[in-house]
């Protein structure tokens, strides 16, 4: 009887040490996982969730152009203005052609509030004016990665009280505009 007890309690805690290795191996490959890292790196680094750093391509991009100073009509690390900044964007990351100019991009984008943009999404401002000056893309937790003409390629806060005044729309590049440009 007691050797049963004993048999018995040992199978037990030997079938809870294996529940316990497996948990802690599952747990272990997700810290390992080179996706999942990037993704804690990139959402550290970037002030985001993690569950909203989907798109680690997205991310990498963008972290390789952060500091670029800002030129306006430039298009390389030497010097980026915010419409070259995500023309370049779309281009390596969505393998998307979209025009040069912000205004132009608008044409472009089926036209959504704040509270609809995912990440990847364009935030048009109209900053000082009457018409979009300014664009970027949305990252997620109200941020956005644009040049600005004053701190060049940064991630910024939609709720800052300067980007906040000059919000004007987002936008999700439409489909056939998709479709259009890569028939092309």
């Amino acid at each position: 009887m007691i050797k049963k007890f004993l048999f018995s309690t040992l199978i037990v805690a030997c079938s809870l040490s294996a529940v316990h290795a497996q948990t802690k191996s599952k747990e272990t490959n997700k810290l390992e996982d080179p996706d999942n890292l990037a993704s804690q790196y990139f959402s550290q680094v970037m002030g985001v969730a993690v569950d909203a750093t989907s798109n680690i391509k997205l991310y990498k991009f963008i972290y390789e152009w952060i500091g670029t100073p800002y030129r306006f009509g430039g298009n390389t690390k030497k010097g980026i203005d915010c419409s070259a900044f995500t023309k370049a964007i779309y281009d390596k990351v969505f393998n998307t052609t979209i025009l040069r100019n912000s205004r132009d991009i608008f044409s472009m984008v089926d036209p959504l509030p704040k509270d609809e943009l995912k990440e990847g999404d364009l935030v048009f401002f109209k900053i000082k004016s009457r018409s979009i000056t300014h664009i970027g893309i949305f990252l997620g937790d109200n941020r956005f990665a644009h040049a600005s003409s004053s701190r060049g390629v940064v991630i910024s806060n939609l709720n800052d009280p300067y980007y906040s005044r000059y919000f004007y729309k987002g936008g999700r590049i439409l489909d056939p505009v998709k479709n259009d440009l890569m028939e092309e």
